[in-house]
C-alpha cells in the first residue's frame, strides 16, 4: 500500500470535498477536517510498526515517471531520520485543528489552509526528489502566509508579508543551488535528475561545495531560525493564531534543522566540517540570546516563541557535533520541541481564550480556580526545561554528551541555556498559577473543558513515554544515522587523502631524490 502517498494527499482529498460544502455549515466543516486529520494520522501509524530499525536504505519508497524530459520522477521514501518528523505531523496536525474549534472566521477557508498546509509539510520529509521537495517547501509558505494574515493578531499582516519575505529570500539561493547540482550530475554521470540519492554520489570540489552549502545554509538558517536569522519568529509566533504558533513551533521550524541532516551534511560533507567553529557559535549565542530575551518578556507567547530560539539552538549544536550521540540527541529534541513548545502554545491559547489577554501581570493565583490545567502546565512547564523523566531531559543530554565529546567549551557554555530555561520557565509559571489572585476576572475561570482535555492528553502522555522509554525511538534511527555518519566520513577521508597525496607529490618534486619512500607511498594511494 503507497502509505506515503495517501498521507501526503488525503488531506487535499478532504480539501476537496470542503469545497463541496456550503459555507454557512461551519460545524460540519470542522468535523470533517478533524476527521481527515484523524484518518491520515492512524494510516501513518504503519511507518512506525513496519519499519526495519536495522535498515539504513530509504523505506517505504515509491517511485514513478512525473517529467521525464527533465530527470523529474515522484519519488518518496522515509528513513530514521525523517520517520518521527512524519509522524510530529500527522500528530500535530489534528491536535491544532481541534484547537481551532474557536475560530468563526471564514471557519471553510481556514480548515482548506490547514489541510493544504499539512500535505506540504508531509511533502518536505517524504521527498526524494529534489524538484518535489522545492514543490513541497514552497507550498507549505502559502497557507501559513494565509493563517497569520488573516486570522492572526492585530499586526497580522506585518508579520505574515515578514515571514513570506524571510523564507522566499533563503528558497531562493535554494533554488539556484539545487538547479546547480542538476548539472554538476550531468556534467559528472551524463544523467539528467533531481534524485537526491545521487547527488550524494557526487564528487565536488571544495570551492564549489562552499558557494552551494551556503545556498541551502541561508534557507535552513532562516527555516530553523538561527541567531541572527530570528526576527520574524517572534512577529510571527505573537501574531498568529494559537494552531498557526503550534504548527509553526511544532513542525515548520523543523524543516530547518531536518535540511542540514538530510542536505548539508551529506552533500556538502568537507564544507559542513569547515563551518562547525561558525555554527556553533552561532548556536550558541541563539541558545543564550534567546533565554535572556525570554526572562524579560511580559507576554507570554512572546516568552515561548523566544524560548524556541534557545532550544533549536541546541539542536543545532548536536548536529554539527558530527557524532552519534549528538545528531540523535538533535532529531531527538526536535521531536521534544515540537510537543512541549506546541503544547505551551496550546496552554497560552486557552488563557487567552478565557481572558483576551496574554500578559504574565493580568494573571495569578490560577492554581486554585484551574487545578486540571495547573498539573498541565507544571508538567509541559518541567518537559521544557528537561527534567529527568521527562522528554526534554533525554534531547539535551545527548546533545550535550555528544557536543562534550567533540568540544568541551561549546558544551560548558550551552549549559547555561539549560539552567537559564529553568529560570524563565519556572518563574513564569510562578507568575501566572501562584500567588494571591489580584484581578477579579480570574476568579471566575473555568477549569479544562472536555476538548481541551483531549487536546492535552495525547501530548503528556508522549512526554512521558520518551521521557521514560527514549529506546523506542532512538533505536529507529540508530542506522539512518549511522550510515550518515559514515558517509559524511568516507567522503571527508577521501579528500583528506587527496590533499595528502597532493602535499607528497608536491613534496617529491622539491626535495632530494634521496628519500626514496615518497613514489612508494604515492603508489598506496
Amino acid at each position: 500500500m503507497p502509505i506515503l502517498s495517501l498521507i501526503t494527499f488525503l488531506p487535499i482529498v478532504g480539501v476537496i470535498f470542503i469545497l463541496s460544502i456550503d459555507s454557512k455549515r461551519q460545524e460540519l466543516i470542522r468535523i470533517t477536517s478533524l476527521l481527515v486529520s484523524i484518518v491520515v494520522f492512524f494510516i501513518s501509524l504503519p511507518l512506525y510498526f513496519n519499519f526495519d530499525s536495522h535498515a539504513c536504505e530509504m523505506q517505504f519508497v515509491e517511485k514513478l515517471r512525473w517529467i521525464p524530459s527533465f530527470g523529474i520522477n515522484y519519488y518518496v521514501g522515509i528513513d530514521g531520520i525523517s520517520l518521527f518528523l512524519t509522524l510530529l505531523t500527522t500528530f500535530i496536525t489534528p491536535i491544532s485543528i481541534l484547537a481551532s474549534w474557536h475560530i468563526a472566521k471564514n471557519v471553510k477557508e481556514y480548515m482548506i489552509a490547514m489541510l493544504v498546509l499539512e500535505t506540504g509539510m508531509i511533502g518536505v520529509f517524504v521527498s526524494l526528489d529534489l524538484f518535489l521537495f522545492y514543490v513541497f517547501w514552497e507550498l507549505m509558505l502559502i497557507p501559513m502566509y494565509l493563517l497569520i494574515g488573516i486570522w492572526g493578531g492585530p499586526r497580522r499582516i506585518y508579520a505574515a508579508v515578514k515571514f513570506f519575505i524571510y523564507t522566499m529570500a533563503g528558497s531562493v539561493f535554494m533554488l539556484l543551488a539545487i538547479i546547480a547540482l542538476y548539472f554538476l550530475n550531468h556534467r559528472a554521470t551524463g544523467e539528467y535528475t533531481f534524485n537526491l540519492l545521487e547527488f550524494y554520489r557526487l564528487d565536488i570540489s571544495f570551492a564549489v561545495q562552499f558557494w552551494l552549502f551556503l545556498a541551502f545554509f541561508l534557507a535552513f538558517a532562516i527555516k530553523v531560525p538561527m541567531f541572527p536569522f530570528h526576527t520574524w519568529l517572534p512577529d510571527a509566533h505573537v501574531e498568529a493564531p494559537t494552531a498557526g504558533s503550534v504548527i509553526l513551533a511544532g513542525v515548520l521550524l523543523k524543516m530547518g534543522t531536518y535540511g542540514f541532516v538530510r542536505f548539508c551534511l551529506p552533500l556538502f560533507p568537507e564544507v559542513s566540517h569547515a563551518f562547525i567553529p561558525v555554527i556553533s557559535w552561532m548556536a550558541i549565542v541563539g541558545i543564550i540570546y534567546g533565554a535572556l530575551v525570554s526572562m524579560v518578556q511580559d507576554d507570554l507567547k512572546k516568552l515561548v516563541a523566544y524560548s524556541s530560539v534557545s532550544h533549536l539552538g541546541f539542536v543545532m549544536l548536536g548536529i554539527f557535533a558530527f557524532n552519534i550521540q549528538g545528531i540523535e540527541g538533535g532529531i531527538t529534541q526536535m521531536i521534544n520541541h515540537g510537543l512541549s513548545t506546541g503544547a505551551l502554545f496550546l496552554i497560552v491559547g486557552m488563557l487567552y481564550e478565557r481572558r483576551h489577554t496574554r500578559m504574565i501581570a493580568d494573571f495569578g493565583g490560577l492554581t486554585k480556580q484551574m487545578p486540571v490545567f495547573a498539573t498541565f502546565f507544571m508538567i509541559v512547564t518541567l518537559s521544557s526545561i528537561g527534567l529527568p523523566g521527562l522528554n526534554g531531559f533525554v534531547g539535551e543530554f545527548l546533545i550535550l554528551v555528544g557536543v562534550f565529546k567533540s568540544r568541551i567549551l561549546y558544551a560548558s557554555l550551552a549549559t547555561s541555556g539549560i539552567i537559564l530555561a529553568a529560570v524563565y520557565m519556572l518563574w513564569m509559571f510562578q507568575r501566572v498559577m501562584f500567588h494571591e489572585i489580584t484581578h477579579e476576572e480570574n476568579k471566575t475561570l473555568k477549569d479544562v473543558n472536555k476538548r481541551e482535555f483531549v487536546i492535552l492528553i495525547p501530548i503528556i502522555l508522549l512526554i512521558f513515554w520518551i521521557g521514560i522509554y527514549p529506546n523506542s525511538f532512538l533505536r529507529k534511527m540508530d542506522a539512518s544515522v549511522n550510515h550518515l555518519l559514515k558517509q559524511v566520513g568516507e567522503k571527508a577521508n577521501i579528500v583528506s587523502n587527496i590533499q595528502i597525496r597532493s602535499k607528497l607529490e608536491q613534496l617529491q618534486k622539491n626535495v632530494t631524490p634521496a628519500i626514496d619512500i615518497i613514489p612508494e607511498t604515492k603508489t598506496e594511494w
